[in-house]
């Protein structure tokens, strides 16, 4: 049976639209990124904005500035043009008195209208040509209208010939109107800008009426204000153009030094203390270079002196810790002979020597754990790496812990999961990790109930102890694995500890490439998080357990999810809420 073809998946318009929006995200992040990691891009793309904006808002008023000169004067020019070429049509239909209307020679004279039109349309003998057309309209006597060019009745506009027609109604002749209009002249497959200007000439003879319009085509005015805009409109960009290649140069000037400042920052922060920056001239940066070089100096001197007195310190502590197991051997010696005996001293005397028993214990406890932190001071703490199951170790720590439990009246609430959890750590450090918390947990959980609780995913294996003690104030989440740190410093230890399990367990945990946090709050306890990588030299992403415990980050989540309720005033003008 042949296989059967599987049918292409077709992609919903909603995952198209998805898909789109997240690559715009990605470009806008990529974008966003860019912007805040680039000085020059910021400066150089600032000045641009405002440069466009500046030039826009200049040539905009130039342009403005410049298309109301030129309309104005010509009209101006228009108008006294029309006012001039009114005056000869009004002098040419005035007859002389002796004028019998013949010519000398027996001819019939001439149509004066037609000698005026000859004149102010500019077609004379001379054969030129003005650049305007007139048209005189005789509404009374058609046979009376003349017309130069390709201007006919239809081409005046309807509102200025209804303005003449009432000046003419009122027998007002002195009057002109004009308006800018596109005009279709006959034979144009385009209209033309016209500024057409209309007046009316009263002969007094006939007290006929006559309406003379001048056509004055702006194609020139035109044309002079579309050179001008694209003009502007080259310049401008050229000046933003130059004004981003000076910012962009300005910039690279301010920002190469500033550039060279950080790396060579960073690079003093990653330990080269003997980094310094090249000084050049006398300006601001060269100060700044100046200063830079004499911090670093400064700072080098600093961490030299530092290193050597913490190597001073840790020398001392190493040797005094060595140095002291000697006279303490003796002493222990010594003081077992005596506990041993204490049956048959007096009891002041037995009770002098179960307490110098106990607190030789004591001494050697911290004296082990001063040999410890030592070790760690000195970079010479390895990991016995081998693969256990965390419940295990687990187990072995609450046991080692079940004796001291008991006294202070408290039981162990063990949450494992069924499975195994495997890791790869120093067994022995991650004991003495646990066993360092539960024995904290003990003293400040004040006889209540101690949860312990593992989780695992396919990276790491965390292990969480809960008490419900006193707690953490805020900002002790990182004080408490400080050395000898106390959160009351009255308070005396109750299980005669060091002061030194927190900040040895943390740096067990770091040894391990792991996180030991904390958190707590006033009333509520506190809960300590060990988080370690499943394979051994692996980095850490996350936890699979929370260091907010869950019931407390249920509580958080009800109440902001809690609609607040006004509840009525009292008596007294006084009020309250309740969760």
């Amino acid at each position: 049976m042949p296989p059967t073809k599987k049918k292409p998946r077709r992609r919903t318009i909603r995952q198209i639209l998805g898909g789109a929006r997240r690559r715009v995200r990605r470009a806008a992040g990529r974008v966003r990124s860019v912007w805040r990691r680039s000085l020059q891009l910021q400066v150089v793309t600032s000045t641009l904005v405002i440069s466009v904006t500046v030039v826009v808002v200049l040539g905009t008023f130039l342009s403005d500035e410049i298309n109301r000169s030129v309309v104005e004067s010509s009209q101006q020019s228009s108008l006294n043009e029309a006012y001039a070429d009114r005056l000869q049509i009004a002098d040419a239909l005035i007859p002389p008195a002796d004028d019998q209307g013949k010519a000398p020679d027996g001819d019939q004279k001439v149509n004066p209208l037609d000698e005026v039109m000859n004149t102010v349309t500019g077609s004379g003998e001379d054969g030129s040509k003005k650049r305007y057309d007139v048209l005189i309209l005789n509404e009374a006597t058609p046979g009376m209208s003349r017309a130069s060019g390709r201007v006919v009745q239809a081409d005046v506009p309807a509102s200025l010939r209804q303005r003449l027609q009432r000046y003419m109604n009122r027998a007002e002749y002195g009057k002109t109107e004009a308006q800018i209009d596109s005009v279709r002249f006959d034979g144009q497959s385009q209209a033309t800008l016209t500024y057409v200007v209309g007046g009316v000439v009263h002969e007094p003879l006939t007290g006929q009426d006559y309406q003379v319009y001048h056509f004055f085509p702006f194609s020139e005015e035109e044309e002079l204000l579309s050179n001008v805009r694209l003009a502007i409109v080259v310049v401008g960009l050229g000046l933003v153009l130059l004004l981003a290649a000076i910012a962009y140069l300005v910039a690279r000037q301010v920002v190469t030094p500033v550039r060279l400042a950080r790396q060579a920052a960073e690079r003093l922060a990653a330990g080269k203390l003997d980094e310094r920056l090249k000084v050049r001239g006398e300006d601001d940066l060269a100060r700044l270079a100046n200063s830079f070089n004499e911090m670093a100096a400064n700072l080098a001197l600093k961490i030299h002196q530092l290193e050597e007195l913490s190597q001073v310190q840790r020398q001392f502590v190493s040797d005094v810790s060595h140095e002291l197991r000697t006279p303490l051997t003796t002493v222990r010696m010594a003081a077992d002979l005596l506990y041993d005996a204490r049956e048959d001293f007096d009891p002041m005397a037995a009770r002098s020597a179960e307490l110098m028993q106990a607190q030789l214990e004591r001494f050697e406890s911290m004296l082990a754990d001063l040999l410890e932190i030592s070790r760690y001071d000195a970079g010479a703490a390895t990991l016995d790496v081998d693969s256990v199951d965390m419940r295990d170790v687990v187990h072995r720590a609450i046991a080692d812990s079940e004796a001291l439990a008991e006294r202070h009246a408290t039981r162990f609430d063990i949450r494992l999961p069924h499975e195994p959890c495997m890791v790869e750590v120093d067994n022995r450090r991650v004991e003495r990790i646990l066993r360092n918390l539960l024995f904290n947990a003990i003293e400040h959980g004040e006889g209540r109930e101690i949860v312990v609780t593992v989780g695992a995913d396919r990276d790491a294996v965390a292990v969480a102890v809960r008490d419900h003690g006193i707690g953490l104030k805020p900002g002790e989440e990182t004080m408490v694995f400080d050395r000898f740190w106390r959160a009351d410093p009255s308070r005396a230890r109750t299980i005669g500890g060091t002061g030194l399990g927190l900040a040895i367990s943390r740096e067990d945990a770091v040894l391990h490439g792991g996180w030991l946090q904390a958190w707590g709050q006033p009333g509520e306890g506190s809960q300590f998080r060990l988080t370690l990588p499943r394979l051994a030299g692996a980095d850490l992403k996350g936890s699979p357990l929370s260091l907010v415990p869950p019931e407390i980050e249920m509580r958080r989540t009800w109440r902001s999810h809690m609609t607040p309720v006004l509840l009525p005033a009292s008596g007294d003008g006084g009020g309250h809420d309740e969760d």
